[in-house]
């Protein structure tokens, strides 16, 4: 049986641009970037877990921020959740994996 994922929405404010990069790069390895420091995650609860030590690792809580939204199971629906003005950003199906 296959562990149930949900749909994440991350977004941040890091002042230190060493520790953005960094951040950047280990959400891209996640997800989607959608905005400049907003990323759509598709993760199980396991997941969830290992990337949230992997965030805490990098920031520095003292000064900067990570928000993490849980916008709902990966399903079909996306299109009725997430609208969008101007250019859309590519976001993968809700049929892919992290290996």
């Amino acid at each position: 049986m296959t562990p149930s994922r949900s749909r994440l929405l991350i977004a941040y404010d890091i002042v230190d641009d060493p520790r953005r990069v960094r951040l950047s790069k280990v959400l891209e390895s996640y997800g989607d970037r959608v905005q400049y420091s907003v990323f759509l995650i598709d993760l199980t609860a396991a997941q969830q877990i290992r990337l949230r030590k992997k965030v805490s690792d990098v920031i520095d809580p003292r000064v900067d921020s990570v928000l993490f939204c849980v916008v709902g199971p990966v399903g079909g629906t996306e299109k009725d959740r997430l609208t969008y003005l101007g250019c859309r950003r590519r976001i993968t199906d809700g049929t892919s994996f992290i290996l």
